[in-house]
């Protein structure tokens, strides 16, 4: 039987299941949202931790530094999960390429499935070098160094989700294991050069990561959007980017993903993104001519065919992603079990397959709990995107990954994603005001100040609020954790 369209009514029955499937889902996702419920959902999960601690460290004396160790490790995950993994699904939200209910989804399942496939079996617990290990050699003063630096590294990050401020977690575990270092054994026990190396990413990760992502957009406006012919030019130009983006990513896996599966050089990892960005280029170009078959000769019509593989690139981000930064919230928790049940406090140690399941769990909570909030922020309230700026800042963020590592610069993911963000607002900004220029002089008159303010295509209070946190999340968690370290050996 038909319906008056001529389609099946079994078809029409079937995509009102599905639809109705996807709104249960976003009124659930919106009900477990609100504060008092996302609060408790916390509470529960970090107490679970704590229970399961209990079970995995033994019946040792030393088991309730364990279990509060494990209950601090879970509150740092939720805290990574509400804080850094919009910078990965913010710009396909904004974009309007998902949902908010998809966007938590996905990213929930891919930062799981990275952080326990792909994510490192060992990690560093100085976090590469910040403190000498001969500083914090007693494993009594290396176990209250690290739940000291555990403690500012969440509340920091507490804290910038509330007010709305993407910062790195990495950069805030760094200061909170710098400041426990310095109360430890003093300044000289902190490796300062490589300090200095961490500083100067603030500039840089945000910097190229914008400049990359600008260039990008220049590039799709001057060979696709102003052109005449849109749609030819889409049908040549659009694969390649694809392509480039799957190179990109499969480097990007090789180098910082994937390094429990296989060891790969930067030269094998680029190699394999060249193999394969070629191969996505000869699969997608049919596909894309098929894709832009009727469609008008006009830019609205050219974001159709960049959806799919913005949505693609978020899922990506989000499993590499997992696959690195587990390692912030379960490294400190992982040190404090093996400086506890070994009496020993290497330079490096193995992460327990249920101290992972922690960080992994607690990445997807946090997301899913409290990440709303500043995917909106990342994806909407920064600068207006769409799928063709919001793949820019995809491809950049990629991108410059693979460049600082080639170049050896120590950067930030968070840094980098927000500033392609940023990159794309004020390149539109720049380009609009040339154009306004131009018109002006053809016009014989100039554009009045007030208008050129009312044009800014960036807000300049989230870049003022973002770029501050940025620059104070290292010393204030240093600070932070001095004080909780004091404090903590104190009561002892």
């Amino acid at each position: 039987m038909t319906d008056q369209t001529g389609a099946p009514k079994n078809q029409w029955k079937t995509l009102d299941k599905d639809l109705g499937r996807i709104v249960q889902l976003e009124q659930a996702l919106t009900y477990v949202n609100r504060p008092k419920i996302a609060i408790s959902v916390s509470v529960v999960f970090v107490l679970i931790c704590a229970a399961a601690a209990v079970l995995f460290a033994g019946g040792s004396s030393s088991t309730m530094i364990i279990v509060v160790a494990a209950a601090f490790g879970a509150y740092m995950a939720l805290n990574i999960g509400a804080n850094d993994v919009a910078n990965n699904m913010g710009p396909a939200v904004g974009a309007n390429a998902l949902t908010m209910g998809g966007a938590l989804v996905i990213a929930a399942v891919f930062e799981t499935l990275g952080a326990l496939i792909a994510g490192g079996d060992v990690v560093s617990t100085i976090s590469g070098g910040i403190v000498a290990p001969e500083a914090v050699d007693d494993p009594a003063i290396f176990v209250w160094a690290m739940m000291a630096a555990l403690i500012a590294a969440s509340l920091w990050l507490n804290l910038a989700t509330w007010l709305g401020a993407p910062v790195s977690t990495t950069h805030s575990i760094v200061g909170g294991v710098m400041g426990a270092g310095i109360a430890a054994a003093g300044f000289s026990a902190v490796a300062w050069p490589k300090m200095g190396q961490i500083a100067a990413s603030w500039v840089i990760s945000p910097v190229l990561g914008g400049l990359i992502a600008a260039l990008f957009l220049a590039f799709i406006k001057a060979f696709i959007n102003d052109v005449p012919n849109k749609i030819e030019a889409a049908r040549r130009w659009v694969p390649v980017l694809i392509g480039l983006m799957a190179g990109a990513f499969a480097s990007y896996l090789a180098v910082k993903g994937l390094k429990k599966i296989v060891d790969v050089s930067l030269g094998q990892a680029l190699l394999i993104g060249l193999v394969l960005g070629g191969l996505t280029i000869l699969v997608s170009r049919p596909l894309i001519v098929r894709q832009s078959a009727g469609l008008e000769n006009r830019k609205k019509s050219l974001k159709k065919l960049f959806g799919l593989p913005l949505v693609v690139s978020a899922a990506l981000l989000s499993f590499a992603h997992g696959a690195n930064d587990v390692a912030n919230a379960v490294g400190p928790l992982a040190a404090i079990v093996h400086a506890v049940q070994d009496n020993a406090t290497e330079a490096k140690v193995s992460i327990p397959l249920w101290v992972m399941v922690i960080g992994a769990a607690g990445i997807s909570f946090g997301l899913v709990l409290f990440g709303p909030k500043l995917i909106r922020m990342v994806g909407s309230e920064i600068t207006k995107l769409n799928p063709m700026r919001a793949y820019c800042v995809a491809l950049s963020a990629a991108i410059t990954v693979i460049v600082a590592s080639w170049l050896g610069l120590p950067v930030s993911s968070t840094h980098i994603a927000v500033g392609g963000v940023f990159g794309v607002g004020f390149y539109r900004e720049w380009h609009a005001e040339r154009r306004t220029r131009r018109l002006g002089l053809e016009k014989g008159k100039a554009v009045a100040p007030d208008e050129r303010r009312r044009r800014k295509l960036v807000r300049r209070s989230h870049f003022l609020t973002i770029a501050a946190a940025w620059v104070i999340t290292v010393p204030l968690t240093a600070l932070l954790a001095a004080i909780v370290f004091l404090f903590l050996r104190a009561i002892a």
